[in-house]
């Protein structure tokens, strides 16, 4: 009996110091290494495999990808009105801008050399020479673009010259003509005296230069 009850006694202990002799020798195994340790086998109805990662090195945790969702509703009649007003305007800056760039060259030039020509005679002679180039390179394209695409045309020359049309006309042609031609585009709700303010009421012209200039590589 008391031979028996020693033997209880010793496996009591055993017990307790192998249980913590493993516990111990558990939390000595850095992570890296359990990591390695390979899973155990399981049957086909143990349990459903998912997808999983490790999260903060340390704890395995069940992770999915959802499927792409997509969600869609129509323009409020608002926002959509004022999205075609804007692909209008933006259209009509992308066909006009070139025209007015290379406008704004030709004029700027021209203006620089009036500033040194003081006669009215080689003045008049010196603008009818130039007159015909403009009409040559843009006479034929001009003529196709809409009424709203030569408001903006006329918007982007004012940009790249300084001037509006009015006084361009005014500067080559004379008082009357700039007058004249102010008329006719008062009959198609524009005006040649139209300003350009690029922070004000023209800031959506000057993004879309701005992103004409950048897509095509245009210095200004």
């Amino acid at each position: 009996m008391q031979s028996r009850y020693h033997h209880i006694i010793l496996g009591l202990i055993l017990t307790a110091f192998l249980g913590s002799g493993q516990t111990t020798k558990a939390q000595s195994i850095p992570d890296s290494v359990l990591r390695k340790v390979p899973l155990p086998e399981l049957g086909p109805n143990d349990t459903i495999p998912v997808p999983a990662e490790l999260y903060q090195n340390s704890e395995i945790i069940p992770s999915a990808t959802l499927e792409w969702a997509w969600v869609t509703a129509r323009y409020p009649k608002h926002l959509l009105e004022k999205r075609r007003e804007w692909t209008r305007l933006r259209n009509a800056v992308y066909v006009t801008y070139p025209y007015a760039r290379r406008a704004g060259f030709i004029i700027n030039d021209i203006n620089s050399k009036l500033a040194n020509i003081s006669d009215k005679r080689k003045r008049k002679q010196y603008i009818k020479t130039r007159e015909k180039e403009l009409k040559k390179e843009f006479t034929d394209p001009l003529t196709q673009l809409s009424v709203y695409q030569g408001k903006v045309l006329m918007k982007l020359i004012n940009r790249q010259t300084g001037n509006n049309c009015y006084q361009l006309i005014e500067e080559y042609k004379g008082s009357l003509s700039a007058h004249f031609w102010q008329t006719v585009a008062f009959f198609f709700n524009s005006s040649l005296k139209q300003p350009y303010n690029a922070e004000g009421a023209d800031k959506q012209i000057e993004e879309i230069v701005q992103e004409v200039q950048r897509m095509y590589g245009y210095g200004g």
